[in-house]
This record gives C-alpha cells, sequence and structure tokens, in this order.
C-alpha cells in the first residue's frame, strides 16, 4: 500500500519535470545584418591563413553607417584593419557598401596551390620570406591575389611572383 501512494505521489512531480525537458524554449531575437558576400567570394579562400580570413571578415562585416567616423556629408570612407601580420584598407561609400581594398600581409602561409607549385619549379630551394598583396574592386566584382615570395638556396636568391593558381608572373 506504501508503494501505491508513494507512485501517486512521484508519478505527477516525475511527469512534470518530464514536460519542462520537452518545452520549448523562447530565444532572443536573431537580426541579419547584410554582409558583403561579392568581397568575401572573391577574397576568401579556405586555405589562407588565419590572419588573413580574420581581416578580410573585419572589414566585410564593418558598419560604416554605425560607426563613430560616419557622417552623411561624406562620400567615402577609409577604414584600416591591422594585425601584426597585415592590413586592409578598405574604401566604403556613404551606403556602407565595400567599393575597394588593398591588402598586404607579411610571410603568411601559402596557399597549397602555390606552395606546390614553388616546390615543383624550384627544388631545394626554402622560402625565407613572401608577402601576399591583395586588391579588390567592387566594379569589376573580382580581386587580384599576388604572392611575392623570396627563395633561396644557399647564397643564391631568387625573387618570384606567383598568382592564386600558382603560375609564374615573373622572377628577378
Amino acid at each position: 500500500m506504501k508503494t501505491i501512494k508513494s507512485t501517486f505521489i512521484f508519478f505527477p512531480i516525475i511527469l512534470l519535470l518530464g514536460l519542462n525537458a520537452f518545452a520549448q524554449e523562447i530565444l532572443p531575437e536573431v537580426i541579419i545584418s547584410s554582409v558583403r558576400y561579392k568581397y568575401l567570394s572573391a577574397v576568401d579562400n579556405k586555405e589562407m591563413a588565419q590572419p588573413v580570413r580574420l581581416l578580410e571578415h573585419k572589414a566585410a562585416s564593418f558598419d560604416v553607417k554605425n560607426s563613430e567616423f560616419y557622417d552623411d556629408e561624406y562620400d567615402e570612407y577609409y577604414i584600416s584593419f591591422y594585425l601584426p601580420e597585415g592590413y586592409v584598407l578598405a574604401t566604403y561609400d556613404k551606403d556602407g557598401k565595400l567599393l575597394r581594398t588593398a591588402e598586404r600581409y607579411k610571410n603568411v602561409a601559402l596557399p597549397s596551390a602555390v606552395s606546390q607549385s614553388l616546390v615543383n619549379k624550384y627544388p631545394n630551394w626554402s622560402i625565407p620570406k613572401d608577402v601576399y598583396l591583395v586588391t579588390y574592386e567592387d566594379d569589376k566584382g573580382t580581386a587580384t591575389k599576388v604572392w611575392k615570395v623570396l627563395l633561396r638556396q644557399g647564397d643564391k636568391r631568387l625573387r618570384v611572383k606567383v598568382n592564386a593558381d600558382g603560375e609564374l608572373i615573373t622572377k628577378s
């Protein structure tokens, strides 16, 4: 008899606790803001070094209209984003549209297409220094990506420019 009474007492409590586990939780409102996907699709590469991707995403998500610099009198805004590895100089219009960027990064990891191309063309050469340059223009919707690489083999030094596909542009 005692077990039947305890079942009648504990069963509703367990049932109420179980129902709370399946209850819907109301979450705060989510605000979706427009990120400059055209820019990101032109410059972004999943293999790029983390500092490069971080600065490019900062430039893409920057909201000029809500910044302390905004004044509707000006037609263009020049905003700089810096890290020790490099920087992005971005130009926005008064509506917040990203017009163009100029980017420069020093000694970041090369993507596999570029590094494989250099290893194949210059075996037994080391890469002590590299500079990654990106220019983006919204009118064209494309980005120009160039790596300036210093190659070294013993006392020999060679400077080469390589594009994003690993194709040699110039050497000196």
